[in-house]
C-alpha cells in the first residue's frame, strides 16, 4: 500500500483512515495475497485455456461480435482499466439498456446466459489479476458512473484492488433478478443495491486476513456449484 501522504485526495479523508490503518497492519497478509494472485492466476490461464477456448468458439458461434467484453471499470486507487470478460450480450449493448443487467434482460445472448448462471464470463479475468489490475478476493470494480457516487466511507474500497469475488458477490448472486424487478435498474442500484453492498466491502477491509480471502473463494466456488 501507498504511504497515507501518496494517496489520492479522495481517499485522505478521516473517513477512509480507519481502513488504512486497519490494512497497515496486514502488510504480510496483503504481500501473501499478490503472491498467490500470480501464481494462482498464472497457473489457471495455463490449465483453463482449453476450456475457455471451448467457450470463445461457443460465443462465436452464437452470436455476432467480440468473443471478449472490455469496459473501463475503476481499481485501487481510482486506477481506471480496461476489464476482460466473454461477451454475454448482443453487440453495443451499452447502446441499448442500462450499464446493469436484469433478470431476463433481452440483450444477453443464449450462450451469454449459460455464462452468466455460471460466471463463466468472469474467466478472463485472470488476465487482469496477472496484470495487477484486479485480485481474486476484493470488492467488484464498477464503472466510472457508479463510482461517481461513491461517498466518502465507500472510497475506502479503493484502498485495494478490485476482485473477481467477494462475500457481497455470493450474498448478491441474484442480483439481476432484484434490479428486473426495479421501475429504474440504475437509480435502484445507486441508490438501494450498492449502499447495502457497500456494509460488506467495507467489513471486509476492516477484518481482512489472507486465510478468509481463502474461504471466500471455497464459498464462491460452492455457490457457483
Amino acid at each position: 500500500m501507498k504511504k497515507w501522504d501518496a494517496l489520492p485526495a479522495n481517499l485522505r479523508t478521516e473517513a477512509v483512515r480507519p481502513y488504512y490503518e486497519a490494512l497497515r497492519k496486514k502488510r504480510v497478509s496483503l504481500c501473501c495475497k499478490r503472491a498467490f494472485d500470480i501464481v494462482a492466476s498464472a497457473l489457471l490461464t495455463v490449465l483453463l485455456s482449453p476450456v475457455m477456448l471451448g467457450l470463445a468458439i461457443a460465443i462465436k458461434a452464437d452470436s455476432k461480435g467480440k468473443v471478449m467484453f472490455r469496459q473501463v471499470r475503476v481499481t485501487q486507487y481510482g486506477r481506471e482499466f480496461r476489464i476482460f470478460k466473454f461477451r454475454t450480450m448482443v453487440s453495443d449493448a451499452e447502446k441499448l439498456g442500462s450499464q446493469v443487467t436484469t433478470n431476463q434482460d433481452s440483450r444477453v445472448t443464449k450462450v451469454g446466459r449459460m455464462l452468466r448462471k455460471c460466471r463463466l464470463d468472469e474467466l478472463p479475468q485472470l488476465l487482469n489479476i496477472l496484470k495487477g489490475d484486479m485480485t481474486f478476493v476484493g470488492t467488484r470494480p464498477e464503472v466510472p458512473r457508479y463510482v461517481a457516487h461513491y461517498t466518502d466511507v465507500m472510497q475506502a474500497t479503493l484502498l485495494l484492488r478490485a476482485g473477481v469475488t467477494s462475500e457481497t458477490s455470493i450474498l448478491y448472486k441474484d442480483e439481476e433478478r432484484l434490479l428486473s424487478e426495479a421501475e429504474n435498474a440504475d437509480a435502484t442500484y445507486v441508490e438501494k443495491v450498492l449502499p447495502e453492498k457497500m456494509k460488506y466491502n467495507l467489513a471486509y477491509l476492516e477484518n481482512y486476513s489472507f486465510w478468509k480471502d481463502i474461504r471466500i473463494m471455497l464459498h464462491t466456488v460452492k455457490a457457483v456449484l
